[in-house]
């Protein structure tokens, strides 16, 4: 159940509701929202939940109680009604952006970073065509052992490099708890990929972390299953989650998976977080990825991510998905002249005339 305090409850009134929560044998959650506090109750105990209701309804400083029926109680709007919004790269020398406004924030880079050359050299161009995020990966997760794992820790250094060129925050994945604080060290913003969507032990170690965090929705995942899956990260504290829709797995074979469109209407009204699209994973084809990325816009995602390489043939992965930059700048264009339709800004466009 969620807990809504009146518009102007005192603290001492919102202590008091958290008290009461406790004694009653469940965890309180407070979400601080923009006109007043919800208290969100976590837990399972052998009480009558409507009587508890009550007892709550009658406290000081209480507009309402409300019983959840859905089993995601943070990451669902009736726990959090405005949409969230929050800030990434909040360091000196790193330009501020916000996910969850009204801009459309659209992270590009490369699948892997390959070597400094490389990695800069996108970042300049990527940052030139209005991206406001750059994405590059330095553990990579692959299906055979003995492909290209990423450069690990050199990669994290690298994408730092490339931050201080650009000014832009960085985007990358972490795949083992171990491995946080390395990646926390160099990156912005935390990607847990679509293998990983389901490794409790690592969304409760990022859940943990005030690091904003990137949760890409698995292939095989349900909609629920993958607000699930955030629920494990705002349970920890973290409340700075975005949602990733990169595909699902359907009898459908022209593309690696099928764009599930769907899944942003529905995230947006079952969800408060921020929800971005993956074209790039998703149809696994450069030729597919800005049709693709214009319609999640169109949809009403809150942002894009998008793998960019100067040279795909020659990347040492996901070459065939990856846009040259030309081709990125192209697509930046197109997405200046649909925002504004859809009631958006591209949130890069100040950091491209700044470059």
């Amino acid at each position: 159940m969620i807990i809504v305090m009146r518009q102007g409850a005192t603290d001492e009134q919102l202590v008091q509701v958290i008290g009461r929560v406790e004694a009653s044998g469940f965890r309180p959650f407070v979400n601080p929202g923009v006109e007043r506090k919800v208290v969100a109750v976590l837990g399972e105990v052998d009480t009558d939940k409507v009587q508890l209701a009550d007892v709550f309804a009658t406290m000081d400083g209480v507009e309402r109680v409300q019983l959840i029926s859905e089993p995601y109680k943070l990451a669902s709007r009736h726990s959090h009604p405005e949409p969230t919004t929050f800030t990434l790269g909040l360091q000196p020398g790193v330009r501020p952006v916000t996910v969850g406004g009204d801009s459309l924030v659209v992270m590009a880079g490369p699948c892997s970073v390959e070597n400094e050359a490389q990695i800069v050299g996108v970042a300049r161009d990527v940052a030139a065509a209005g991206a406001a995020v750059l994405r590059g990966g330095a553990f990579k997760p692959r299906s055979s052992p003995h492909s290209f794992q990423g450069l690990g820790v050199e990669g994290l250094e690298l994408l730092a490099a490339a931050r201080a060129a650009t000014g832009l925050p960085v985007v990358t994945e972490v795949l083992d708890p171990r491995d946080l604080d390395d990646v926390c060290r160099f990156a912005d913003v935390l990607q847990i990929g679509a293998r990983n969507m389901q490794n409790f032990a690592l969304l409760r170690s990022v859940g943990e972390r005030r690091h904003p965090v990137l949760l890409k929705r698995g292939p095989g995942a349900r909609v629920s299953d993958f607000l699930l899956a955030a629920e494990y990260i705002l349970a920890g504290g973290n409340h700075q989650v975005m949602l990733c829709e990169r595909g699902i797995i359907t009898f459908e074979d022209s593309t690696r998976y099928t764009t599930d469109i769907n899944a942003i209407p529905v995230l947006k009204r079952q969800t408060h977080l921020p929800v971005v699209v993956d074209p790039s994973h998703a149809t696994g084809d450069s030729e597919y990825v800005p049709a693709v990325a214009l319609a999640g816009v169109a949809a009403g995602a809150d942002g894009l991510i998008v793998e960019v390489h100067p040279d795909p043939p020659h990347a040492l992965s996901d070459g065939k998905q990856s846009l040259r930059p030309e081709r990125f700048a192209t697509l930046m264009a197109q997405l200046a002249r649909l925002a504004p339709v859809v009631g958006r800004s591209l949130a890069g466009q100040a950091v491209a005339s700044a470059v």
